[in-house]
């Protein structure tokens, strides 16, 4: 069952029918009572789908080639609740292991851990299907931060100098609301133009939650360019959606959209350096901190749940912290050697 949620209809998302019916119960606690959005839901999906195929190995149901070269090959709709309370915690200390050996890295697995500890204690606790929950007291440690990659502001000028593109009007828009409105991936593909309003764009969050950015002149100018190229193409499929294909007039896909930036990477000679959509948004909230916006507000523009989220940006500002050292009154003086002792006015030693 394929885990694709529909970019035109994020509400919507696959029926999962590939899982254990518990897994399946699970996952619609956590959509109907527990209101989570569908791409939470599909995350724990694609979680615990991955775990239950490791177990299949575990139990000798499957081989691990089967489960390396063709997962999907692995039939889990027949695992029993009572093959599920043979899961104990060294289960699933070694199915973390297990994925730290196929390159996932301390979020990953911080990530992994998390759905296996709802979908039991859900099992323990909701539904008094289990009598232990085998996740208790395992802790992976707090995965260390790293700070975002950015570009500066001469690279995000270079970039937006240097689209080479068939759509010009359409990628350069695109690129500009990343670099301007600091917003995500799975943000901007769902932009209709419904959701423009006197000067502001409404965009919708993780979670369904909504929130209004206003546009400054370099995200109108770009609009203003693409939006009669836009209403020229002869075959417009998704009225309503503000990014389309130029080829099939519909929604542009996520996947698309990062090929788009890709190339745009590349074309500016900026590609091989880690950068991508996300660090477009990392780039926006940056180059806004460093031009002095403030901090709350700056969470109400990317659509943080905590200011502590956001806090992140204040250590990125190398420029400031480099130009604040240098204003120093003491920053131009220079070493000039020691005289000799003989030239000293003193001749007593140290003491």
């Amino acid at each position: 069952m394929s885990s694709y949620i529909d970019v035109a209809h994020p509400e919507r998302h696959a029926p999962y029918l590939d899982v254990p019916d518990a897994v399946i119960e699970y996952l619609h606690y956590l959509d109907f009572v527990k209101l989570r959005s569908p791409r939470t839901v599909n995350g724990y999906y694609l979680d615990l789908r991955g775990f239950f195929r490791y177990m299949m190995m575990t139990w000798s149901l499957c081989s691990q080639q089967t489960l390396e070269n063709a997962p999907a090959e692995i039939d889990l709709t027949h695992i029993t609740i009572g093959q599920i309370r043979t899961i104990h915690k060294r289960d699933i200390l070694n199915y973390l292991d297990y994925v730290r050996t196929n390159e996932n890295g301390p979020k990953a697995r911080a990530r992994k851990l998390s759905a296996l500890r709802g979908f039991f204690g859900y099992l323990c606790n909701q539904v008094n299907q289990l009598q232990e929950d085998p996740t208790a007291n395992i802790s992976l440690g707090s995965p260390k931060k790293s700070l975002p990659k950015y570009l500066s502001a001469e690279e995000s000028i270079e970039l937006l100098n240097n689209i080479q593109s068939d759509f010009y009007e359409r990628d350069f828009c695109i690129l500009t609301l990343f670099l301007n409105c600091g917003m995500r991936l799975a943000e901007l593909i769902t932009i209709n133009l419904s959701d423009f309003k006197d000067g502001t764009i409404r965009i919708t969050g993780k979670g369904g939650k909504e929130r209004l950015v206003y546009l400054n002149n370099a995200c109108q100018d770009a609009l203003e360019h693409y939006l009669p190229a836009r209403a020229a193409l002869p075959n417009l499929a998704d009225s309503n959606a503000l990014f389309v294909s130029k080829h099939t007039g519909k929604r542009l896909t996520a996947r698309r959209v990062q090929q788009i930036v890709e190339r745009c990477l590349q074309s500016a000679g900026l590609s091989g350096r880690g950068y991508s959509p996300h660090k477009l948004r990392h780039t926006a909230a940056t180059l806004m901190y460093q031009g002095g916006v403030d901090m709350l507000a700056l969470k109400e523009i990317l659509g943080h749940e905590n200011v502590s989220t956001t806090q992140i940006y204040t250590h990125i500002n190398q420029q400031q912290l480099r130009d604040a050292v240098a204003a120093s009154p003491l920053s131009s003086h220079r070493f000039t050697p020691q005289q000799a002792a003989s030239e000293k006015d003193s001749g007593e030693d140290d003491t």
